[in-house]
């Protein structure tokens, strides 16, 4: 006989997992008495359960295997919605487990209850309340099933304290049979073939793609059709890495802060292969002007994406990497073979197309002005990827640096830039490097982030001191909200609603002090103002065999730019200071 917390701990083995993060509280003690019998997970004790869930999506996305956070119920389970939500909008896949009151005292405002089953249902792929004890081993083999196949995406188990400490004779289910969910789609050649003809036809083709060819594993069939068909890439954010950035044939990131080069080609194209992507606004600005001169050919493995945002010529339902996988084939007996050249104007398939996108570029690289003393966020971040080599998994808050982090760092594999894309979690950042740095010790994992980004989970530099994550940070500190502040400078005439970080009673003051609240961690820190001694200090940050902040103080006058304003086009790109708008829009 197994109590059901035993019971959900041997299922968790069962699934392979190795690391939970996991708050305890009245409502999940029981869960946590088991886990300290396992012999093969390790249990991380996040100060704050919103930094759990972060951790765990850290973990998640840098593995692609399912990440797992445990909360006790009421306002521990609440904590985990930020989390749940982050991970339903990037479809990452996670496995939240929150404790529940008993089950008899359910719906009647017992102490801490809290019905996150009704909460999460719009934020979650699946989620599930346990209402039997014999139900666990199938449930959370479900759980793990649904959040990893198809489309991933978080699952969470509400479990009742009685049910926790029932008892019954487990049966753990060797496969799991749900009716109505097939992650299974694979594209017919019908639609392949018709795809390959639209590709003969093309004089101006592009790839946009998404995190969908990170999710499915297909970043070397992606780089295979690449090169067969001599068609440049272009990434969203969360696609950033599955295409490497370095290569001739990648235009880096397209969208608000994107590439000037990759928005006008994306949107000139004739044709767009649009492949694991949702048409996100901040890619698309105005949806009825992008890509509307185009044949829009749309490949994803979840149906209700086709034609959601934007109708397409030609749907495609599939998983990605299968439909890559074929196109190559075909393309092979078509007698396309790979071809690799050290310069986009080299490549012989569509050299007019080469020519305009080698001359947008050109015109329209990543820019900033760099000064002699004051260090320039963009440069500290260039600086960062020079003494990294670019092999580093990086991090982000959500903010400026954010945008500087995926324009300045190259990323030349999948899943080495982690950030929140879609529900834009300011305090990711950090608590997501010790979730990274936790699946890939020997890795330097390093949280590029904001002064405000990073203080809204300061607290987990507890648990990356007393585990020993040698989780790294660098704080790009303005003392300001920057991108609200930047959005104040271009539409509300530079009127500050409330964007001042710092101390108002003191203006010549840092605050908070990093340097203080590190050394109440433990936590060893330097603050730096001097271009002169950055490089000096980030190196010593990345030799740091423990966690470590480098307090990079920066100007808050800069903007991330290009910028596309929010519901405008690509052609009203502001580039370097020219303002093409007389008004903005809401965030």
């Amino acid at each position: 006989m197994m109590s059901g917390a035993d019971i959900l701990v041997a299922c968790l083995e069962r699934e392979g997992v190795d690391t939970i993060f996991a708050y305890p509280g009245g409502a999940s003690m029981h869960m946590h008495q088991a886990l300290t019998r396992s012999k093969k997970i390790r249990t991380f004790l996040p100060r704050h359960e919103q930094g759990g869930g972060f951790s765990a999506e850290g973990y998640a996305r840098a593995t692609g295997k399912a990440g797992v956070v445990m909360a006790t119920s009421g306002p521990g389970a609440t904590n985990l919605v930020t989390c749940i939500a982050d991970a339903y909008l990037d479809s990452i896949p996670m496995v939240a487990i929150t404790g529940q009151v008993p089950q008899h005292m359910i719906g009647k405002g017992a102490f801490q209850e809290t019905d996150v089953f009704s909460v999460t249902a719009q934020v979650v792929k699946h989620n599930y309340l346990v209402m039997d004890v014999n139900d666990l081993p199938r449930i959370v083999k479900e759980a793990f099933h649904i959040a990893q196949t198809g489309r991933p995406g978080p699952v969470l188990i509400d479990i009742p304290k009685n049910i926790q400490q029932a008892t019954t004779r487990p049966v753990f289910p060797a496969e799991v049979k749900l009716r109505g969910y097939d992650p299974v789609r694979r594209a017919d050649d019908v639609a392949l073939n018709e795809l390959m003809g639209l590709i003969e036809q093309a004089k101006k083709p592009m790839l946009y793609v998404g995190g969908g060819v990170i999710s499915g594993d297909a970043s070397e069939q992606l780089k295979e059709f690449a090169l067969r068909t001599q068609i440049p890439v272009a990434s969203t954010l969360m696609g950033i890495g599955c295409f490497p950035e370095t290569h001739p044939l990648s235009l880096r990131w397209l969208g608000m802060h994107g590439t000037v080069y990759a928005n006008n080609a994306v949107n000139e194209a004739d044709l767009l292969l649009a492949i694991g992507v949702r048409f996100d606004d901040r890619v698309t600005g105005k949806l009825s002007e992008f890509a509307k001169h185009g044949t829009i050919v749309h490949i994803d493995i979840d149906e209700s994406e086709i034609n959601k945002n934007k109708v397409v010529k030609l749907p495609i339902l599939s998983d990605v990497k299968y439909a890559l996988e074929r196109l190559n084939t075909l393309l092979d007996r078509a007698g396309k073979k790979p071809v690799d050249h050290s310069k986009l104007t080299d490549f012989k398939q569509f050299p007019e197309w080469y020519a305009q996108i080698e001359a947008w570029t050109e015109q329209y690289p990543f820019y900033y002005e760099d000064t002699p003393d004051v260090i320039q966020p963009q440069y500290a971040i260039e600086l960062l990827y020079e003494l990294t080599k670019g092999d580093a998994i990086i991090t982000t808050g959500v903010g400026q640096h954010q945008m500087w982090a995926g324009q300045f760092y190259k990323y030349n594999t999948p899943r080495s830039f982690i950030s929140s894309a879609g529900l834009g979690s300011m305090g990711f950042g950090y608590p997501a490097a010790i979730g990274a740095k936790v699946a890939f010790p020997d890795k330097q994992v390093v949280d590029i982030d904001g002064d405000g980004s990073f203080l809204m989970n300061v607290q987990e530099l507890a648990l990356a001191h007393v585990e020993g994550i040698a989780a790294k940070a660098m704080i790009l500190n303005n003392q300001w909200l920057g991108m609200v502040v930047q959005w104040e400078d271009r539409f509300y005439g530079s009127n500050r609603g409330h964007t001042f970080l710092g101390d108002p009673k003191d203006l010549n003051r840092i605050y908070p002090d990093y340097l203080k609240i590190c050394e109440g961690f433990g936590v060893p820190v330097e603050r730096v103002i001097h271009k002169k001694d950055l490089r000096a200090a980030m190196q010593r940050m990345l030799d740091s065999k423990e966690a470590y902040v480098l307090d990079v103080m920066v100007p808050h006058t800069e903007h991330v730019l290009p910028m596309i304003p929010s519901g405008a086009s690509y052609k009203e790109v502001i580039y370097q200071g020219r303002q093409k708008l007389e008004a903005g829009s809401g965030l």
